[in-house]
């Protein structure tokens, strides 16, 4: 096996161990609230505070390091994250918990970051699309195979158990990526107000708000996608795992499906999801009415919501590439910033639906943000086309 493709390998298992770090939590809530003795609710805000911290730190940590080697940053970054996740499994209250996984949100997202930059610089350009798309898989992979797998270890001996698991993951990986990673990459250094710049490019700021409201139309539905299953459809809690499972799996393949896009100019063909996504959604309600309809809709939505994924991506990569060197982590961390927002932004809004139009109609608010994404699509290729445009006329 050539070295690029252990290479390529090591990327995704970051990937992976950061998404089961994210969330394993969710596997094993009602086990940490039984040990601690508190609310569930009280353990739930431990993943509000995760994403909240990981969007805001990634954009300082990404750009207070751009000065120092990424080779070395990275390596930093990744025992910061294993002290950090090592800290959950030791954890004896919740005071020590929360700061743990406070730790682990800090570096996360930097060094998603900078794995990124790292594929967009090892890869042949031909390659880069597909190992984009490999690396998100990697977080689709975390929650359909890596969480049941915490959540059973959590089951049958204890949720710390499965947090070291984690950290052996951790402790592999670093290993991997201290062999494989090229020592010294081409880095173009920049101040806090030239990396920044990159944000003032229609292209970019545009492309932003996309990916915001693209998460936030998935999570306005997925955060109660359980009830959605066995309340709203009336699937058994029994056979709950293995249509999670489905569901994980279309996830995978939608991955693949945004990195083959990616090839191919994918924002181009982006407003036609956005379409299908308004579509499904206004109708959710009148599918839930039946186990088949509802959860055909449901497989679709997952197949074809956050399809942007990789062409986005390589969208911000290429942007950074040409025009703005001095910004590429910056740029590589984006999507996973504001997708987090997006996050933060949809599940309040899915709450909010469930107290105001009831569980079966929570999916409109997902359509309103469909809808804005579609408009945000259609002005991101123009603003490409016209960028373009100008580009010739210059040329």
């Amino acid at each position: 096996m050539n070295k690029y493709r252990w290479q390529a390998i090591v990327f995704v298992l970051v990937a992976f161990m950061l998404g089961c770090n994210e969330f394993i939590v969710v596997g094993v809530l009602s086990d940490i609230a039984k040990e601690y003795q508190i609310a569930q609710a009280t353990v739930g805000y431990l993943v509000t505070i995760f994403a909240t911290v990981y969007a805001v730190s990634t954009p300082f940590i990404t750009i207070l390091t751009n000065r120092f080697s990424r080779y070395k940053t990275l390596m930093t970054l990744m025992v910061v994250f294993l002290i950090g996740n090592t800290l959950s499994g030791f954890a004896m209250n919740y005071g020590v918990l929360l700061l743990s996984r406070i730790i682990t949100a800090v570096v996360a997202g930097a060094i998603i970051s900078l794995i990124m930059t790292f594929a967009s610089t090892i890869a042949p350009r031909e390659k880069r699309a597909g190992l984009v798309s490999w690396i998100f898989a990697g977080f689709s992979i975390a929650s359909v195979f890596g969480v049941p797998i915490g959540t059973a270890i959590s089951t049958a001996y204890s949720w710390h158990d499965a947090f070291f698991l984690i950290s052996g993951v951790s402790a592999i990986t670093c290993v991997l990526l201290g062999w494989l990673l090229p020592r010294h990459v081409e880095q173009v250094q920049g101040s806090i107000k030239n990396q920044l710049v990159l944000l003032k490019d229609r292209r970019v700021y545009v492309g932003i708000a996309l990916v915001l409201f693209t998460a936030a139309t998935m999570y306005a539905y997925y955060t109660y996608i359980r009830p959605l299953l066995t309340t709203a459809l009336g699937f058994s809690t029994t056979s709950l795992n293995w249509l999670l499972f489905i569901i994980g799996i279309m996830s995978i393949i939608s991955n693949r499906l945004s990195g083959m896009l990616a090839e191919r100019d994918g924002l181009r063909i982006m407003p036609r999801f956005y379409i299908a996504d308004v579509i499904l959604l206004a109708l959710m309600p009148l599918a839930l009415g039946s186990k088949i309809s509802g959860l055909a809709v449901i497989l679709i939505l997952t197949l074809i919501v956050t399809i942007l994924n990789s062409p986005i991506q390589i969208h911000f990569l290429n942007i950074a590439e040409e025009d703005y060197p001095q910004s590429a982590v910056l740029a590589s961390s984006l999507n996973s910033i504001f997708f987090n927002f997006g996050i933060s932004l949809g599940s309040a809004t899915a709450s909010g639906m469930l107290g105001t139009v009831g569980l079966t109609h929570i999916s409109w608010g997902a359509a309103v943000y469909a809808a804005i994404s579609l408009v945000l699509a259609v002005i991101l290729n123009r603003v490409i086309k016209n960028h373009r445009a100008k580009q010739l006329a210059a040329d």
